[in-house]
């Protein structure tokens, strides 16, 4: 049995990107959306663009589809320059929000419809449709209206239809936006298998971290403009660049003070009076001085007594406990006011607390669960 070869075209400098934006700025009158950024995409990946609402995010994404054109800068798609080329002369397709499915079409047609508007045969066409039925599993829906079926499949209409003309890449507007959380979830891997089969290239934009982190080979987040950190999902969570980064993708502790770096790839943090500095690992540019430490919740552990395996270690007040199911978070206050959260997985049924509100208790870490990183 071979094992499974990890794609990760950006990792190899022979690979050429099917997109580029290189020194690509784009103004509105006065005012900067985009800053001057570079960013390559490869074919076959699923790329997330994540950042909060007016960050960008979808102003770069219409550019690659033509409704915009970039201020200054180049946008290449497959190594063709998209300056002045309409968004009909693209081999690009865009799903919206909205689906924007047409109401006196059955689904068939709804797929068919860029189709028909080309030169394909008419046994071509329903040999396409059939097969984007079949791939989006809307067999059985075929002849209904989009008024006769639920949410999810509207959205796999819109998505079979914007797969129907075999585009190089397919562009998606928070397209599960409209879905509540499970069926989203749900989606989220059925995007994934299908994006997967048909080997297209894909571009979700989204303000939905867990989204981003579940579909996409990799993420750029966005911020004011500008791309703060491009990486894999598991890199974005772990190893941040910046306190921005760390605070925006998942829950996350901050602690701020003065660092010094380590001979051993290590920082310290002197981060209250009186208080033992905290170990972390150096993150990315650190030269010491302001800096910030942070640590994910499910990293901290929560005692009654103090350990004594460990140098990180602060004490603290029970403060609020969040019971989620699956996970429990404990808000712990220190004696400076500054609140820690920790995190313990629910692995057999509760039958009573191990600790309440009020309880006093002991919050622990080992020296590389956290970064440090400069302000």
């Amino acid at each position: 049995m071979t094992a499974a070869v990890e794609f990760a075209p950006w990792t190899d400098p022979t690979e050429t990107p099917l997109i580029r934006f290189e020194r690509v700025v784009k103004r509105f009158g006065d005012f900067t959306a985009i800053e001057p950024l570079n960013l390559s995409i490869y074919r076959k990946e699923f790329f997330a663009l994540l950042g909060p609402s007016g960050c960008g995010k979808t102003t770069l994404m219409r550019m690659l589809a033509g409704f915009e054109a970039p201020s200054e800068g180049t946008i290449t798609i497959g190594g063709r320059d998209m300056a002045g080329i309409p968004p009909n002369k693209r081999e690009v397709n865009m799903m919206f929000q909205s689906y924007a499915l047409f109401p006196h079409l059955s689904v068939w047609d709804n797929i068919a419809f860029g189709l028909k508007r080309g030169d394909m045969s008419k046994e071509e066409i329903a040999a396409r449709v059939d097969d984007m039925l079949r791939l989006t599993r809307l067999d059985r829906f075929a002849k209904r209206k989009p008024h006769q079926i639920s949410g999810g499949q509207k959205q796999r209409v819109a998505l079979a239809r914007a797969l129907a003309k075999a585009p190089k890449l397919l562009l998606l507007d928070e397209p599960l936006g409209a879905l509540d959380k499970k069926l989203r979830q749900d989606t989220q891997f059925e995007l994934m298998d299908i994006q997967e089969k048909t080997e297209t290239t894909f571009v979700i934009v989204t303000h939905d971290q867990e989204e981003a982190m579940t579909v996409a080979s990799r993420v750029a987040v966005m911020d004011n403009g500008k791309i703060v950190q491009v990486d894999t999902p598991p890199k974005i969570y772990e190893t941040p660049n910046s306190t921005y980064v760390a605070d925006f993708i998942g829950d996350v502790n901050l602690l701020h003070g003065r660092a010094e770096i380590r001979a051993d790839g290590l920082a310290s943090l002197a981060w209250a009076e009186g208080a033992t500095p905290i170990k972390g690992t150096a993150g990315e540019g650190l030269q010491g001085g302001e800096a910030s430490f942070v640590i994910r919740p499910e990293k901290v552990t929560i005692t009654a007594s103090k350990p004594k395996d460990r140098t990180n270690v602060v004490k603290g007040k029970i403060l609020d406990i969040a019971y989620l199911g699956n996970l429990s978070t404990y808000h712990v206050e220190l004696p400076g006011g500054q609140v820690l959260k920790a995190q313990t997985a629910n692995n057999r049924r509760l039958s009573r607390r191990d600790f309440t509100w009020e309880d006093e208790v002991y919050l622990s870490w080992t020296d590389t669960a956290g970064l440090v990183l400069a302000r």
